[in-house]
């Protein structure tokens, strides 16, 4: 026996492969600074684990409907509504376990082979691996350093032809941290409204952002019907082990996506889904303490890599990570990260792990503490001395 032909076509995330390679080296004794792997280092809100634990203590521990309990789902439509600005019923709502799965159903129900999908390029690489794992065509867009890492929007307009099915966005951005600046994507609209294609929005950094909200383009005039919102929890209430996430789509493809889930998961768990409620319905103040650290460590962060020599560092205006422009190093971004790691103590990813388009860059997770970013540069320093 072997693998089909797909497999060989599927990708996997960088991020693990460096937390592996950290881990050895911890083992052997070293001191490593993990700031490679995009997690928030704060605990679960306690009124959502105590919503779990109830939930377990209550029996909901059983099947629950494939796609989400109605209450939830209710729920879920009243914020995206809310925050969006955009009528949402509970039957557009799929509840699945993390926000993976509405990257890989929606694709897997609207792809056909040839057809082609237009991404971001530095971007999250899961996006890459699906579209080929479908035997589609990968687009890929280049994000722009002096537009905050936002499109072109010329060269948007050039890649979109007659077999682009799906356009894939992402703000804010894993991994540059930029958002598209609202006019972009009132712009981004104009050139899709009237196209047979879908817009995927991945928000699931919706809620960390540091200036101006990050805009949906389903908020965009007759862009709802033609939009997929991937968002979900793990960013937000740090519940990235619970695996709780969602979509909001037209009726009609949330009817195929939940077809997808009853053959692969069946449902998310019960339970998760009950503190999934506390935590959309409960206190916001955990969020909010948890964004106003990210922001201060950015500004320190940030400030500190643009002291270091060939280092130039955007501020990122969202999500949890800094990518600086490393080409005056001299060094390519998998030399540099590996540099950094074997010989500094410091865990980062290559932008390379992020498509071609990443080289000449490095991200840095800032999901770590203060005193450890601070550390991790002065590492970083004596290394580049050397």
């Amino acid at each position: 026996m072997k693998l089909a032909d797909r497999m060989g076509r599927i990708l996997v995330e960088g991020a693990f492969e460096v937390l592996s390679k950290a881990r050895a080296l911890e083992a052997q004794g070293r001191s490593v600074i993990h700031l490679e792997i995009g997690e928030p280092d704060f605990e679960t809100p306690k009124h959502i684990i105590e919503a779990g634990k109830k939930a377990l203590d209550e029996g909901w521990t059983h099947y629950g409907p494939t796609n989400g309990y109605p209450e939830f789902r209710e729920l879920i439509a009243g914020y995206v509504s809310r925050t969006r600005g955009i009528p949402v019923a509970p039957e557009q709502v799929c509840v699945v376990p993390g926000g993976k799965p509405i990257l890989f159903f929606p694709m897997l129900a609207l792809l056909e082979p040839g057809d082609e999908v237009i991404y971001p390029n530095p971007g999250f690489p899961i996006y890459e691996s699906m579209i080929r794992f479908q035997d589609a065509t990968p687009v890929p867009v280049p994000l722009v350093e002096d537009r905050s890492f936002s499109f072109d929007l010329n060269v948007l307009g050039e890649r979109i032809s007659d077999k682009t099915r799906l356009l894939i966005l992402n703000s804010p951005q894993n991994p540059t941290g930029g958002l598209i600046p609202k006019e972009d994507i009132a712009a981004i609209a104009r050139l899709v409204r009237d196209r047979d294609l879908l817009v995927l929005s991945d928000e699931i950094y919706s809620r960390i952002y540091f200036g101006e909200p990050p805009a949906s383009i389903a908020s965009e005039s007759g862009m709802a019907e033609k939009t997929i919102i991937l968002d979900g929890f793990s960013k937000t209430y740090a519940m990235t082990g619970w695996r709780l996430g969602y979509g909001v789509m037209p009726v009609w493809l949330a009817n195929a996506v939940n077809k997808l889930m009853v053959n692969s998961n069946s449902c998310t768990a019960s339970f998760t889904q009950r503190a999934g409620m506390a935590a959309l319905a409960g206190p916001q103040h955990d969020v909010d303490r948890m964004v106003a650290e990210f922001r201060r460590r950015r500004d320190a962060f940030v400030a500190g890599l643009n002291t270091l020599p060939g280092f130039r560092c955007t501020v990122p205006e969202g999500a949890f990570y800094a990518f600086p422009n490393i080409r005056g190093t001299g060094r390519g971004s998998k030399e540099l990260a590996d540099g950094f790691l074997q010989r500094a103590g410091v865990a980062c990813l290559s932008g390379t792990a992020f498509g071609a388009y990443g080289e000449g860059y490095l991200r840095f997770s800032i999901a770590n503490s203060y005193e450890n970013l601070m550390e991790a540069l002065e590492r970083m320093r004596r290394f580049l001395a050397e």
